[in-house]
């Protein structure tokens, strides 16, 4: 070093980013993206005909309820702060349309009836709308002689579903069934029946992905033949996303999610950066799982590493994410 230099030729006053980095507290004053409980809606499994939750084998610390222990979980997220609960239900019967999906004592609508009363507004309580788990074929609508998925009748059942929901008290609807012109008759029927004020919260950009699998364990809702690939969005595509979303918004979504999260941060950013609207994203079953097994496993730290997944779905853009993480990373949080 040489006439008074600093290190490697460099001049006085030149960048140094650690200085913002120096401290916890420096940390935390320039953080620039933040997580908050009220972020986070926690996915919910409701079984029929069971007294005590259910262990799910392949995501750990996480159970299929029966309807009382979804009012004790639902009780302990509210106090959480959490943003809202997303229900998933698994009928005692199935049938090849779905009939317990809109039916007044099917099991989702059963417990939104509970809940609502047990908690009023203090959570959202969300409806997902499909039929895959209240199908005995497994798939997301009506299927024809052939074994196709017939998208036009199937909007049909899913405004009735809407209309079921949202007289069970569903403060909001969620259609992730794909289908073509599902929000606009979800919309048509919601309106028609005097739910003009219940919003819907479309999954414009579900791909088709690999990383469902615990769920369809959670859900039981697998296809017994053939694969969800003709109507949920094809991995290599992008653009397609923005025009599935556009076209949501256009029938009458309020909101938009992409699905799953991590595989698709490109995606999410990319719909936050086109659109006015809320963005969800779901953190979704394969993504939980792995970092269960590898922190089982000591390869990851497993707080660090579910903070910073989450951190990572805000950064991409999303406002809320749906995370099976919600309460526990609320916790965290305080």
């Amino acid at each position: 070093m040489t006439g008074g230099g600093l290190p490697g030729g460099a001049t006085p006053g030149f960048a140094r980013g650690r200085r913002l980095r120096s401290t916890p507290a420096l940390r935390r004053l320039t953080a620039q993206t933040r997580l908050a409980p009220a972020d986070f809606v926690l996915p919910v499994f409701v079984k029929q005909g069971i007294d005590s939750p259910q262990p799910i084998g392949s995501m750990p610390g996480v159970v299929q309820h029966s309807q009382e222990s979804l009012r004790k979980a639902a009780a302990e997220a509210a106090e959480a702060g959490i943003g809202g609960l997303m229900l998933f239900g698994i009928p005692a019967d199935k049938d090849p349309v779905g009939s317990q999906a809109d039916a007044a004592d099917g099991v989702v609508n059963v417990a939104l009836q509970q809940l609502r009363a047990d908690l009023g507004d203090e959570l959202v309580l969300m409806a997902d709308l499909c039929l895959c788990e209240y199908t005995d074929h497994g798939h997301c609508g009506v299927v024809t002689p052939a074994g196709v998925v017939d998208n036009d009748p199937t909007l049909d059942r899913y405004a009735a579903v809407a209309v079921a929901q949202a007289q069970a008290g569903a403060h909001l609807v969620a259609p992730s069934g794909m289908m073509d012109g599902q929000v606009a008759a979800i919309r048509a029927g919601l309106d028609a029946a005097a739910f003009t004020e219940v919003p819907i919260l479309a999954y414009a950009a579900k791909y088709a992905s690999g990383f469902y699998g615990p769920f369809r364990e959670a859900a039981e809702g697998a296809p017994q033949f053939g694969d969800r690939s003709t109507y949920q969005m094809d991995p290599p595509n992008a653009a397609e996303a923005l025009r599935e979303v556009r076209q949501d918004l256009a029938e009458g979504a309020d909101a938009v999610m992409v699905k799953p999260a991590l595989p698709y941060l490109d995606i999410v950013r990319q719909v936050a950066d086109a659109v006015d609207v809320p963005v969800s994203a779901y953190q979704v079953s394969g993504e939980y799982a792995m970092v269960e097994a590898a922190a089982e496993r000591g390869m990851v730290d497993r707080r660090r590493a579910i903070l910073e997944t989450l951190t990572s779905i805000r950064r991409a853009g999303a406002s809320t994410v749906l995370t099976y993480w919600a309460v526990e990373a609320a916790a965290w949080l305080r």
